[in-house]
């Protein structure tokens, strides 16, 4: 997920992309401690998209209290 798209997305949709991506990370976590999966590199992915959403939601939040 680009940064771009990140930019598109409302609050809500943020949140609870957010919320759905760390579910990901969490199974594929658990997934790889029982069996070692294919490409490990997914693990790294997803933590980078984690970051990129947590950062656009704090940068939103940021915004809205100096506005106020």
């Amino acid at each position: 997920m680009k940064r771009e798209e990140i930019l598109k997305l409302s609050n809500e949709d943020l949140s609870k992309r957010l919320t759905d991506f760390q579910n990901q990370m969490v199974n594929l976590k658990l997934t790889h401690k029982m069996t070692p999966i294919e490409n490990p590199m997914r693990i790294t992915g997803l933590r980078k998209i984690i970051a990129r959403l947590c950062t656009e939601l704090t940068v939103r939040q940021n915004t809205a209290k100096a506005e106020n």
